[in-house]
């Protein structure tokens, strides 16, 4: 016989699976953190027109009508002078990434421009993502107009020069057609594997303790150093195997220009790499079944993706979100796959970079290694 349906056994069901849910606090920490987490994020880290970019200044001379150009170029709010330096520097530092614009004044300005002979002021640009230069360069175009039209309000320039009394030529190094695909497949690659392996090695404590082996490897007479390397090594060759995929698919389905070496592409990724599997691993320690483990994964990717520089423009984000940017390994990854593959970066462009992921590994590697000594426990 059907029973018909009661209010008392469903209340009963409700109560069993509110305690469910009290006792999980993970699932339950996660189902109210992301929401918090993502509303932060968007609400005020993530900004697609940054200001105060860092610009490098190298000026032939020193007059009155520089001065006001630099003075005009910071008040637009788009540009942040970090440094005045000679031309090996400035190429120096866009290379690196340390200035996102240069600005070269050339000899004989002043004199050129009270001539009439309209000259002209080279900024070049670190296009390597489109979207952190595109206003910046925009306010330039009206700079030409405005910023020398006090200085030059008394002075009788002859012949009389058509409006504006000087050119500023825009060269966007790295990315001069502002094609998307050059910024977002090389970090793709970087935002894969940290998908994937950080979930795949997420799984692997896991899995031993739901199926039960996790006793058998207890038992047996290895370190826990043994066991974290025995448990990511293949995981590795994996993602390399990913990297690999993506790395020609960007070049031969989308024309990306490969400048740098591979050799020190594959060394970064494989560095890249065990950063994430040793946060996999971290979380495997942690997580008591494997939806925890699948959640901790999604817990940690969510602020890769939106603080690493992948969709929004790093360096328009506030700055305590660069802070926990700079945290992570996605940010110098991106950093440091553009810059081989866009601008042909050297080992010592890269090295702070490579720096960063090796202390992060350092770090995620001491936490898994404590955590699995719990277990042993």
């Amino acid at each position: 016989m059907r029973r018909p349906f009661s209010l008392l056994r469903l209340g009963a069901m409700l109560m069993k699976e509110f305690n469910h849910m009290r006792r999980d606090r993970a699932t339950l920490g996660m189902m109210m953190g992301v929401p918090l987490i993502q509303l932060v994020l968007f609400g005020f880290a993530i900004n697609t027109d940054p200001k105060a970019l860092p610009t490098a200044i190298y000026s032939a001379e020193s007059t009155v009508y520089t001065r006001a150009f630099t003075a005009a170029l910071v008040n637009t709010g788009y540009f942040k002078v970090v440094v005045e330096a000679d031309g090996a520097d400035v190429d120096r530092m866009l290379t690196r990434g340390q200035v996102q614009f240069s600005v070269t004044i050339p000899p004989n300005f002043s004199r050129d421009l009270v001539l009439g002979n309209r000259p002209e002021i080279l900024v070049e640009a670190d296009a390597t993502d489109p979207v952190a230069t595109g206003s910046a360069i925009s306010a330039l175009q009206q700079l030409k107009l405005s910023a020398l039209e006090r200085d030059l309000a008394g002075v009788d320039i002859t012949p009389a020069p058509a409006p504006p009394p000087f050119d500023v030529v825009v060269h966007r190094r790295y990315n001069p057609e502002n094609i998307t695909q050059y910024n977002i497949v090389p970090g793709l690659m970087g935002v894969v594997l940290t998908m994937t392996l950080v979930m795949i090695t997420g799984l692997a404590v896991t899995r031993e303790r739901e199926l039960g082996t996790m006793e058998n490897l207890l038992a047996m007479p290895v370190r826990p150093s043994e066991v974290m390397l025995g448990k990511i090594t293949p995981y590795v060759i994996v993602g390399y195997v990913q990297a690999s995929i993506i790395l020609a698919a960007a070049v031969l389905l989308f024309n990306v220009p490969f400048e740098g070496s591979i050799l020190l592409l594959s060394g970064a990724t494989i560095l890249f790499m065990i950063a994430n599997l040793a946060v996999g691993f971290t979380f495997s320690t942690i997580a008591q079944n494997q939806l925890q483990a699948v959640q901790m994964t999604f817990f940690f990717f969510l602020p890769s993706l939106l603080l690493s520089g992948f969709m929004f423009p790093f360096r328009g984000m506030p700055v305590w979100a660069q802070t926990i940017g700079e945290a992570l390994p996605l940010t110098h990854f991106l950093r440091i796959a553009r810059g081989i593959l866009l601008k042909g970066s050297e080992f010592r462009d890269i090295l702070p970079d490579l720096f960063g992921i090796l202390a992060f590994v350092v770090v995620a590697a001491m936490i898994a290694l404590m955590r699995y000594r719990q277990t042993l426990d």
